[in-house]
């Protein structure tokens, strides 16, 4: 089969592509024919390697895992002994650790669902990492209800896009800070109210919000924790760090601060679930959620796609086509 893989940590130029054996399934997993894959920011940490603390468990002199990619779309074309809920034939996504961006590959079937109906497969390989983001930090850490006040920084990116319209679909006003190219796209997916934040500042302005949803970490804790009501949730996905540690200082800092501090300060590590796509599923379906693609790329492509990613900060999400 033909993949993208990376023997070395660096920029795009270490990406190749190779004819590997098809993978075979264990007794638990589904073996996918991808037809359609997407990047994600932490792609770029991952082909980088930094922070360093990530080659602790993703390789230490190179990528252990040396097919890229996470996110995956297609059809089922072999199933493990002990895998139940799916058969051959069946169209599914998932977020896989055995990489995507190939014509083949492997993934358990608890992080396994049936693909949504009323999109193509590369709209829906750009849900499962951005979409369950969006939504365990949404639903599950910020706790939003109906009537809630929330502020999405970062909101035209792929996590963000994702974000916006879930916080809707919660029931919550939603306000989006983007750049001033962006605005339309954020409108477009449903946000209530847009700060471009090239001419106004969310922190600084009178307006507090029930949860702040940061994907981007270009602002400090404390600035993010004006913009909060008393008893509010800063919910952190990213953050600005050096190459040993990255974020962690950042969220170590907050996670501190957050005992003595009305206010929650929670970092978000989202986890793959079937569970959580089947409800992404039902989003889309009936309309509430839209994937945003700005561009699409086929996979002899895809080191082009990733250098699209780093150079002009995509609106949405970037997808690939197997």
């Amino acid at each position: 089969m033909k993949a993208i893989i990376q023997r070395q940590y660096g920029g795009p130029e270490t990406y190749e592509q190779a004819n590997l054996p098809k993978p075979v399934p264990d007794t638990d997993e589904v073996l996918i024919r991808v037809r359609g894959a997407s990047l994600n920011a932490a792609d770029i940490l991952l082909m980088r390697g930094e922070p360093y603390l990530l080659r602790l468990a993703f390789g230490l002199r190179g990528p252990r895992v040396t097919i890229r990619g996470r996110d995956a779309a297609g059809v089922v074309e072999a199933v493990g002994s002990a895998v139940h809920r799916f058969t051959v034939g069946d169209e599914v996504f998932a977020e896989v650790s055995a990489g995507s961006f190939a014509e083949y590959t492997v993934a358990p079937e608890r992080v396994v669902s049936r693909k949504p109906t009323t999109v193509s497969f590369e709209s829906a390989a750009t849900v499962p990492v951005a979409g369950t983001t969006a939504l365990q930090g949404l639903r599950d850490v910020a706790r939003v209800r109906p009537g809630d006040s929330v502020l999405i920084n970062g909101a035209a990116g792929g996590v963000g896009s994702f974000a916006v319209q879930l916080a809707r679909a919660l029931g919550a006003e939603v306000t989006a800070v983007c750049s001033t190219r962006n605005v339309d796209l954020v409108r477009s997916v449903g946000a209530h109210h847009v700060i471009d934040y090239a001419t106004q500042d969310f922190a600084s302005g009178d307006t507090t919000y029930d949860a702040v949803f940061d994907l981007v970490g270009n602002r400090t804790i404390n600035e993010c924790r004006r913009a909060l009501k008393r008893h509010g949730t800063l919910v952190l996905s990213s953050g600005a760090g050096g190459r040993v540690f990255g974020p962690m200082g950042r969220i170590l800092g907050a996670s501190v601060r957050s005992m003595f501090v009305e206010q929650t300060l929670r970092p978000l590590v989202a986890t793959a679930s079937a569970a959580d796509l089947d409800v992404l599923r039902e989003h889309i379906e009936a309309g509430r959620v839209s994937p945003a693609i700005e561009r699409t790329y086929p996979l002899a492509e895809t080191k082009a796609a990733v250098s699209h990613l780093i150079e002009h900060h995509a609106r949405g999400k970037v997808a690939i086509s197997v």
